[in-house]
């Protein structure tokens, strides 16, 4: 017997009937389509879709010129603004299969600094805001890469760290370079790193199908049209913006671009630019909620508003609904190209008391239309846990959603995909519906305002003050950002009656990036197990306590 059927002779893959899947796929067809329309706005700055093609092509052809080619990395440090935006097309092209990895404009040098040297960028393009970060980081460096300053009008000034500007580096290149797609839709099209676990964090690897498949699930679920405008309240660094700098361009929308989150900004852009959809952290929402009078006001439609991290508790929910926002709530991580899970609208929860919809939006949902399962096994056994929304399980997913793997990284690549699953280290539980919660975070990943920090490495630097005897770090509860991180520290002897929470607090500052820093620091005995294992549950509580906020 052969394994083999009618259908598998002389029915081969070919050129006709068989193309790799990549997003850059979206801005052809969207130029072809709808070159005349608008792509970008950026203040009072219009670029259609034939525009941003040409330039994405400059771009592509310069980076060639300059010796990137297939596999090789190109950084960007920029907020959301059109070379921002354009990078995540013109890398892509160059090669074809340039890498882009966009680094988090909240790092301090040291971290960027080890990006660069990690990932082997071979050319940096840095927004002038942040040229000083960007030149202590590449003096860190042995190898420099070409850096090439972004001028923005609309940035507030900086020094040049680069070669030549970003414009001058456009104009050296080809408008019609030509269009050459990658040949395998494996290949690599992004890196990202996380921010969590350890202080050397690990290098994500996605590929063109993840992307181009992520991308078309988000524009699906959100409801994206040629009609929509986007705006970018969620950093474009973030997992490529939740591959939604791939999904605008896919429906043929316009991505209206803002350097940072400013309510006197966006409620203006509502309805200067006809805004339909935004995304972003819990914190966006209440930046809005708690705007002033005169600046907040309800836009004349309604706006889609997708948010993720922790889920928004009622009176966000119902504050939001009163100023015209519709709120969705997704889950994912950088592993999973951003969104994995959506909390899949059901018919009637519209219609629920404001505390049943905010209980059935706490969920973390169901996997999106393009990844194949997101469920909750015992990570033991790797049998999937009784859908009583009581027993406790770990978060795994499988698809083509999911990432390649770790950069450099093989032993952490095997673990994340043990049993043939990734596993997300997200402790949670399975409702009867399916849908899934999360319960505790395996690995006490603090979500601020959308960022990750990792309480180990907080703790590392806490460890560093030469007063600190013991230190142990968990999430605050905080009405703006979600959660911020909250220190234990018991001190030594020499350092009891001298050092205060604010000294605490401005030794991190001077040894980490300011996100991360603790908001609260409490001293005393920490509280540990008969093995002298610190009992963070016991601290989360006293987190949690009113007398805790100091």
């Amino acid at each position: 017997m052969t394994d083999t059927t009618i259908y598998d002779r002389d029915l081969d893959r070919n050129p006709a009937n068989f193309v790799p899947l990549t997003p850059i796929s979206f801005l052809l067809r969207s130029a072809r389509l709808w070159g005349a329309r608008t792509a970008v706005i950026h203040g009072e700055q219009r670029v259609t879709y034939a525009q941003l093609l040409e330039r994405c092509r400059r771009l592509a052809s310069a980076l060639e010129r300059a010796g990137v080619g297939r596999g090789d990395t190109v950084a960007v440090m920029a907020p959301n603004t059109p070379a921002m935006l354009e990078a995540h097309y013109g890398v892509a092209l160059a090669g074809p299969g340039a890498v882009l990895c966009a680094l988090n404009t909240r790092l301090d040098a040291a971290m960027i600094a080890f990006m660069l040297r990690h990932s082997e960028a071979r050319v940096v393009l840095v927004d002038r805001e942040f040229a000083p970060v960007m030149g202590a980081a590449l003096a860190a460096l042995e190898t420099k890469p070409l850096v090439i300053d972004i001028e923005d009008a609309l940035a507030p000034p900086g020094p040049r760290v680069g070669a030549m500007t970003y414009e001058a580096f456009l104009a050296g290149g080809d408008p019609a370079h030509p269009l050459r797609l990658i040949a395998d839709e494996w290949s690599a099209i992004a890196l990202g790193y996380t921010s969590g676990t350890t202080s050397d964090p690990k290098g994500v690897v996605t590929h063109h199908r993840g992307a181009y498949l992520n991308a078309t699930a988000m524009a699906l679920e959100y409801g994206l049209t040629p009609e929509s405008v986007y705006l970018w309240t969620l950093p474009m660094f973030h997992c490529n913006g939740w591959t939604y700098t791939w999904a605008v361009t896919l429906a043929g929308a316009a991505h209206a671009c803002l350097r940072r989150v400013d309510p006197a900004a966006i409620f203006p852009m509502i309805e200067r630019d006809g805004v339909t959809h935004m995304c972003g952290a819990p914190v966006v929402m209440t930046m809005l909620i708690h705007a002033p009078d005169e600046i907040r006001r309800t836009p004349s439609r309604r706006i889609r508003f997708m948010t993720g991290g922790a889920a928004p508790p009622s009176t966000v929910i119902s504050r939001m609904e009163a100023l015209g926002f519709e709120v969705r709530h997704l889950y994912g991580l950088t592993e999973t190209y951003g969104p994995a899970a959506i909390n899949a609208w059901q018919p009637g929860v519209a219609e629920l008391p404001i505390e049943q919809k905010a209980a059935f939006m706490a969920r973390q949902g169901v996997a999106h239309a393009m990844l194949e399962e997101v469920t909750v096994l015992d990570p033991e056994t790797m049998q999937r846990v009784p859908a009583d929304a009581t027993t406790i399980g770990e978060i795994m997913m499988r698809g083509n959603t999911v990432m390649m793997g770790y950069l450099k990284n093989p032993t952490a690549t095997a673990a994340a995909f043990a049993g043939g699953w990734f596993h997300s280290g997200d402790l949670a539980v399975l409702h009867p519906d399916g849908y899934v919660e999360i319960k505790d975070r395996s690995k006490d990943i603090i979500i601020s305002g959308g960022e990750n920090i990792s309480s180990i490495e907080v703790e590392d630097t806490l460890y560093r003050h030469p007063g600190v005897m013991e230190a142990a770090v968990v999430a605050h509860p905080d009405e703006k950002w979600g959660e911020v991180p909250h220190a234990f520290v018991t001190l030594n002897e020499a350092a009891k009656g001298t050092v205060s929470e604010a000294d605490i607090i401005e030794f991190c500052r001077a040894n980490m990036a300011r996100y991360k820093c603790p908001r609260y620091v409490t001293f005393g005995p920490l509280p540990k197990t008969s093995t002298g294992k610190i009992q963070k549950f016991a601290l989360r509580a006293a987190a949690k306590a009113p007398a805790s906020a100091g």
